[in-house]
């Protein structure tokens, strides 16, 4: 069944939608669970590591995030600085790699639960034997991080599709992450609910046909995200 539907529909006709959604497809990053402060941390430790006079405070990685992606925005950054030679691929591989080793080491040691109303949204999913897919544009390491200790080492089974980064060539706005979750799922676009917490995640799954759920996250808390069907702080006011 198609899932068009206005704004500001009533909360229970989207609860309804939601349970009768072919699949429930999550975005990981700010959408399952306020990562990206530990992101954020990781790679300012990354560049202490290289040797990199960098630090991320909050204002700029706000304007990172814009671009999807870590070794994007590394590049981004670097052609934002308007002296020295741009760094090299094998640098910018390197403090990828070590900001994402950080990252695991960051989660081990501090934990990030999931916001609320995501686990009671997979355990509802779960219980009426809905499918559940992840398209992101982290990669699976820092899905592994994240969802590992909250959901046990075996979380993976609880998705029917997981689409991390290294899956597909153009990530976020592009529908690509989107296109591949539907094409595993073999359902429709309009039968599913894509959930995010971005403008490029906005984008990303529209453009693959997925109507989509917004939850307010930290550093996307106040952008307008025109073409949603719905815009929650809270993901466990759409839990029954």
């Amino acid at each position: 069944m198609s899932l068009a539907l206005v704004r500001n529909a009533p909360l229970d006709d989207l609860r309804r939608r939601i349970a009768d959604a072919g699949a429930l497809i999550f975005d990981v990053d700010g959408t399952m669970a306020e990562t990206e402060e530990i992101h954020r941390e990781a790679f300012n430790e990354a560049f202490v590591a290289v040797g990199i006079d960098w630090h991320w405070g909050r204002r700029i990685y706000k304007e990172l995030l814009r671009v999807t992606g870590g070794k994007e925005r590394v590049r981004a950054f670097d052609q934002m600085r308007r002296t020295g030679p741009p760094l090299s691929d094998a640098v910018v591989a390197r403090l990828h790699r070590i900001k994402t080793e950080r990252f695991a080491a960051l989660m081990a040691d501090k934990g990030c639960p999931l916001r609320p109303g995501v686990q009671a949204l997979l355990e509802a999913a779960s219980a009426r034997g809905q499918r559940l897919a992840i398209a992101t544009t982290t990669t699976r390491a820092n899905i592994d991080a994240l969802l590992a200790p909250v959901l046990g080492a075996n979380w993976e089974a609880g998705f029917a599709a997981v689409v991390a980064a290294d899956d597909v060539v153009r990530k976020k706005p592009a529908p690509d992450v989107y296109l591949e979750v539907l094409s595993q799922l073999d359902l429709p676009a309009a039968s599913c609910i894509a959930i995010e917490d971005s403008g490029n995640g906005l984008m990303a799954a529209t453009r693959a046909g997925v109507p989509v759920l917004i939850t307010r996250s930290l550093y996307f808390h106040d952008d307008a995200f025109d073409g949603a069907l719905a815009v929650f702080d809270d993901l466990g006011e759409l839990v029954t």
